[in-house]
């Protein structure tokens, strides 16, 4: 893993390495602490968990770029590496303040390796739900926290405020409420409330953050109803649907992905195991 600081320029040539494989190579400020204990979290879960190699599963090293441009309130995987913004100060903090953002950025990029899910409409708010998913797993690994234990928000760190996060897994549409800036969270928690938007940029590809709170809500109470640590068998499920490239198509609907996740489950666990009875549940009680 390598991690370089933008210093707040945009063009990635003039960043300066900060941290190369395990050594530092400059200041070691917050962020980099933060993504070399998240980046490496990350990389440790998809190995020791799934037997996967980096995120191309071919060892593909993971290049992370801090301090990008000025007060910029974003992260993103842009097909080869991370970046992050510092947040604009006052409504959204460091971008590497949480690893479970850190964990979602990256599971962007198995996603583009292996199902490659389209980013728009059903499929896009797969593609974001599964980086939920694992971001989740990721940071409740790293916290050793089980499926009671944890709260069950992305992003409580990069919101600012004690009682805000970016998404609510376990409430959907609570993750912020009046909210001075934002409002109120929107994403639904089950499919009778799928938010109909443009396939736009301002439309969010279809609602991709919005409708991504269907499936996070299906995952919550599969895992939850399974007990334990979620990354050890509702975990083990959805990264075998993920990784069914022959099954899971591009354009895949929440529809697919419930049929995937049941069968996944059955195949693991055993038809009518408890584990392939609480993806059923979890997939009934998001109205899928």
């Amino acid at each position: 893993m390598q991690v370089f600081d933008m210093n707040h320029d945009t063009d990635m040539s003039k960043a300066e390495l900060v941290w190369d494989n395990g050594k530092a190579k400059g200041r070691q400020d917050a962020d980099t602490k933060h993504l070399v204990a998240a980046g490496t979290a990350t990389w440790d879960m998809y190995y020791e968990i799934f037997g996967r190699n980096s995120i191309n599963n071919l060892g593909l090293v993971l290049k992370h770029y801090i301090h990008y441009d000025n007060k910029y309130s974003n992260a993103f995987w842009d097909g080869r590496r991370m970046v992050y913004g510092d947040g604009d100060g006052s409504i959204f903090g460091s971008f590497t303040a949480d690893p479970d953002i850190i964990g979602h950025e990256l599971t962007h990029g198995v996603t583009q390796y292996e199902a490659n899910l389209v980013y728009h409409n059903q499929s896009g708010a797969l593609n974001e739900s599964m980086s939920d998913v694992f971001g989740i797993m990721i940071k409740q690994r790293l916290l050793n926290q089980d499926v009671k234990k944890s709260k069950w928000l992305i992003g409580e760190k990069v919101l600012k405020g004690a009682k805000y996060a970016l998404r609510s897994m376990k409430a959907p549409g609570t993750a912020y409420v009046n909210h001075p800036d934002l409002g109120t969270d929107p994403q639904p928690a089950t499919f009778d409330n799928f938010m109909q938007l443009p396939d736009t940029q301002r439309g969010d590809y279809g609602g991709v953050h919005i409708n991504s709170g269907i499936t996070n809500f299906a995952f919550y109470v599969a895992a939850f109803n399974m007990g334990g640590f979620s990354w050890e068998k509702a975990g083990r499920i959805w990264y075998a649907a993920l990784t069914d490239t022959a099954q899971l198509s591009p354009e895949a609907s929440f529809t697919d992905l419930k049929t995937l996740t049941i069968q996944k489950a059955e195949s693991l666990f055993g038809n009518g195991s408890l584990e392939a009875k609480a993806v059923t549940d979890g997939w009934n009680e998001a109205k899928v």
